[in-house]
């Protein structure tokens, strides 16, 4: 599956039938199985093969963590998170794996209106759960089939508690991301000491899910946020670092320490399967107001590369999950119910973790098309799930950028086994009843479908609140909407 194809992107908001669809994948030279709706039961409307707190989830569809960058500035609950929760309940899915990302410290924030889960905000993040549930009771009858996660997460590198700088806290120096967050020292380095409070901040957070509702944690391992990078921190020194078994060592610690507490609580992990040395745009094919495609940095002075995870340390613009494989196997021996798969990084490999025609104002240009990350995507899920021990819940992603071919192709996916449950990301954010009105046969609300604007990235890292500001009202009626354009209007958005 070569992912250097530089023909021209195909929209699909123009391809009108399937057999068109396969067309397109053919051409691409990738494998995306899609089919026709409403031939028969939709195997996603069956009960998952998995019992979470004594709940069995009432079918295949997931919701990802979607935070919205506007809670308090203490981390608590506001009526922009409310009315999200309330549209995840809404949405027909029977499982909520995380809803918001929730920092385990103010100082872990990836902004400075993240939720933080703490015993402060614990009555706030209760109330946000029996709004979900209390939604979904409403239009979808019984909640009991209803599972819900938390995401705990510590940002790590890209940490940014009071404002838009940057104060990163990382595993190890990193000889290209470092110039990307301002580190010149070691200073950001955590000492082992420092990293074993934050593990006490896990077990503490575990602890505050459980007393507000929660069905199980997602102990956060993706996107290059602390735990992912620590899965890859070979040139670091000391128990934590070097050798697989440092390497997970944090997880292996927080879910001891979950169960030395006495937490009942389940457990779930959402892990980046694999990654890629950092892009950036092309100098050469950039001009103001115009972002270039993406390019892989220099990492010639890297090799063998030793800073990531899912990496062919060769080459590391190519996967490698022979370390995936081996973390799945130790989750499973930890007891984790619950995979939630994911790629790369927002941050510095974009287009494979969130496939998108657009690019947010920090990305760049698709370099070729999108379709090639999203088929690497659930191919390398199929890998995974293939090799997973039996009883592990493994959730697909990357489905976002199909838009109308988001169901066909998801309703394939389960059926062939590939995955368990579609996770829905981004398209959650416009239109949360998508795969749900696929189960009932409804006709898709076409004007409600993600076209992947990258709107709800570029506004937060712009300092503004996250949300559909192209196709979601609330938002498009914001004061912030004009600030947007403008921000957009400088950066070739």
């Amino acid at each position: 599956m070569s992912p250097f194809k530089s023909s021209p992107l195909v929209r699909l908001g123009a391809v009108k039938s399937l057999e068109d669809f396969h067309a397109v994948c053919s051409s691409l030279g990738i494998e995306l199985p899609a089919e026709a709706l409403g031939e028969g039961p939709s195997p996603l409307a069956a009960p998952a093969p998995v019992v979470v707190n004594g709940k069995r989830p009432g079918n295949r569809i997931v919701i990802h963590p979607m935070e919205g960058w506007d809670g308090t500035t203490t981390g608590g609950v506001t009526d922009e998170m409310r009315r999200r929760w309330r549209r995840f309940g809404e949405s027909g899915a029977k499982m909520i794996c995380g809803a918001e990302a929730m920092a385990v410290r103010p100082e872990g924030r990836a902004n400075p209106r993240q939720l933080v889960i703490t015993d402060e905000n614990k009555a706030g993040i209760a109330e946000l759960v029996g709004i979900l549930k209390g939604a979904h009771q409403e239009l979808h009858g019984s909640a009991d089939d209803l599972v819900i996660g938390f995401q705990l997460t510590h940002s790590g590198r890209f940490c940014r508690p009071q404002d838009k700088r940057c104060a990163p806290r990382v595993a190890f120096r990193h000889p290209i991301l470092d110039r990307r967050v301002n580190i010149v020292s070691d200073d950001p380095v955590l000492s082992d000491a420092e990293l074993e409070e934050i593990i006490a901040d896990y077990v503490r957070a575990a602890r505050v899910a459980w007393k507000s509702g929660a069905d199980f944690v997602d102990i956060k391992h993706c996107h290059g946020y602390l735990l992912h990078e620590f899965l890859g921190a070979r040139t670091r020194p000391g128990k934590y670092g070097g050798a697989f078994e440092n390497r997970t060592r944090a997880l292996r610690e927080i879910v001891a320490g979950i169960r030395a507490d006495g937490n009942p609580i389940d457990l779930g992990v959402r892990l980046s399967l694999f990654d890629m040395a950092p892009y950036r745009p092309d100098p050469e094919r950039s001009e103001p107001g115009k972002l270039g495609p993406g390019i892989p940095e220099d990492f010639s002075a890297c090799l063998p590369y030793q800073y990531g995870f899912g990496v062919n340390q060769d080459d590391p613009t190519q996967i490698d999950l022979a370390e995936t494989f081996e973390f799945v196997a130790l989750c499973v021996q930890l007891g984790v119910k619950v995979l939630n798969t994911t790629a790369g990084s927002p941050y510095y490999t974009p287009h494979i973790q969130r496939p998108a025609a657009f690019p947010p104002s920090d990305g760049y240009q698709p370099a070729y098309d999108p379709l090639i990350d999203v088929a690497r995507q659930i191919h390398a899920a199929r890998e995974v799930k293939t090799r997973a021990p039996q009883g592990l819940y493994v959730i697909g992603s990357g489905y976002t950028y199909l838009q109308e071919f988001l169901p066909p192709v998801a309703t394939a996916v389960i059926r062939r086994g590939w995955a368990d449950a579609i996770g829905v990301g981004r398209a959650a954010l416009s239109y949360p009843g998508m795969l749900a009105d696929a189960i009932a046969g409804k006709a898709m609300e076409k004007k409600l479908i993600c076209r992947t604007f990258s709107d709800c990235t570029t506004a937060p890292r712009n300092g503004l609140v996250s949300g559909c500001y192209p196709l979601d009202k609330f938002y498009t009626q914001r004061p912030e909407f004009a600030r947007l354009k403008e921000i957009k209007k400088g950066v070739g958005g």
